[in-house]
């Protein structure tokens, strides 16, 4: 009887703890979190996935997002309206998409001649980048956690051969963001751009010439390898990239002050991990490729360095355009941003990168 009653007082106790931890009940933050990849991608599993679980992991559950692929809530351009308009609590997209709508966009994508992800993801978290896209975030009712930064993309999956300029001239290529508007303007390349799901069968059916996505991980699993011969490299039209997640100014601000910094903390936690997680993948996948069906064209320098400079020349009357428009922003974040990008080459000597 004795041992009953002892049992019989553990319970109690035992199943009070229970619900304290118990996924069962509601965590005090919950988001559903759509983006513009199918579920299942790379950049679904290594960016949106893997801060959904560093969230809940950091809050101890106190924090749930629910991600959700292209298509599901939301079409996958339409991430950052549906945020806006309230349909969703928050969206996870990349600001490659939304340059047409305000090239200020432009210089968190990534553009060709702009900072690798090394250089890059300093002037993000050290140089005050973080910071300015959250002002322009603001200004539009939003609140940016950066979740994502990427390793260098390749420069295309293609149907035909590319070596110089003049492969570029009347080239069918799917493409979006800044990139897409320099091989239009500076190379006379007919850019075509398409969600991400759509574009192995683009691919495939030659409805292109040559698509670009992103990372050599990231395009392996899609099969773009299978369904066009040559692997253009490197990426200079994209040497780095930038995914976040997006919520209602108004929704942040219910969010308690504790569970703001601990979010924060798994949103940086997420690019980081992320980073390094691409890395990785991508020296398998560029093995694989190299042994495999495919022929890698390595472009030559000089055709690098004048992707690179054009892509200079394009972001800077961008941002001259703005600033005579009275929009000056632009133009004082992209000086901050070439200013950091001059004082690291500026000490590259000292740096070992291989």
């Amino acid at each position: 009887m004795k041992s009953n009653l002892k049992t019989t007082k553990w319970i109690p106790s035992v199943l009070a703890t229970i619900a304290l931890y118990s996924p069962l009940y509601a965590a005090e933050v919950e988001w559903r979190v759509p983006t513009s990849v199918p579920g299942g991608s790379p950049f679904y599993e290594n960016f949106l996935e893997r801060f959904a679980d560093n969230a809940e992991r950091l809050t101890a559950g106190r924090v749930e997002i629910s991600p959700f692929g292209a298509g599901v809530i939301v079409p996958a351009l339409q991430v950052y309206d549906a945020v806006k308009e309230g349909t969703v609590e928050a969206g996870h997209s990349t600001p490659s998409y939304l340059v047409n709508q305000n090239p200020i966009n432009a210089i968190f994508a990534g553009f060709p001649g702009g900072m690798g992800s090394q250089s890059y993801i300093n002037w993000i978290y050290e140089g005050g980048g973080q910071q300015a896209l959250q002002e322009v975030r603001a200004s539009e009712g939003l609140h940016s956690l950066i979740v994502g930064i990427g390793s260098t993309e390749i420069f295309a999956h293609s149907n035909v051969p590319i070596n110089g300029p003049d492969d570029l001239d009347g080239l069918k290529y799917r493409t979006s963001g800044p990139w897409a508007e320099v091989v239009r303007e500076y190379y006379n390349a007919v850019p075509t751009v398409v969600p991400p799901g759509d574009i192995y069968t683009l691919l495939q059916r030659k409805g292109v010439d040559a698509i670009e996505w992103a990372t050599p991980s990231s395009n392996y699993p899609e099969g773009f390898h299978e369904a066009a011969r040559y692997i253009i490299v490197p990426g200079v039209h994209q040497p780095t990239f930038l995914w976040e997640v997006v919520v209602r100014q108004d929704t942040w601000d219910q969010v308690p002050d504790d569970l703001k910094q601990l979010i924060e903390s798994a949103a940086k936690l997420t690019t980081y991990e992320g980073l390094t997680n691409f890395y990785h993948n991508d020296l398998i996948a560029m093995e694989n490729y190299r042994a495999g069906r495919n022929e890698v064209i390595s472009l030559d320098e000089a055709f690098v360095e004048q992707l690179a400079e054009n892509g200079r020349a394009w972001i800077a009357a961008r941002a001259a355009a703005e600033s005579d428009a009275g929009n000056p922003a632009m133009e004082e974040i992209l000086e901050d941003y070439q200013a950091y990008q001059a004082r690291w080459n500026a000490q590259k000597d000292y740096l070992i990168t291989d």
